[in-house]
């Protein structure tokens, strides 16, 4: 049983990959464990948002991916 987690952007760069699979349930402290400290402060930053199976979650830290779940980690959005 597992869940796919999407890093996003410059946070891809920092896991060093685009993604990794996890084994579930994963929780927020689940996925903390799974990353490096560099990528963890990242994570843990107000600027950084949570989906996880198609939705934006309102507090990460609620985070509860289940078995076929994709999470993504989606650091912020610039433009003009």
């Amino acid at each position: 049983m597992t869940v796919r987690i999407l890093f996003l952007g410059p946070l891809g760069d920092l896991a060093g990959t685009p993604e990794i699979e996890a084994q579930t349930p994963l929780d927020w402290a689940g996925l903390l464990a799974l990353v490096s400290d560099a990528l963890t402060d990242e994570l843990q930053s107000e600027r950084i948002n949570v989906a996880c199976a198609g939705k934006v979650l309102a507090n990460k830290t609620d985070l509860l991916a289940r078995d076929g779940d994709e999470v993504a980690l989606l650091p912020p959005v610039s433009g003009g």
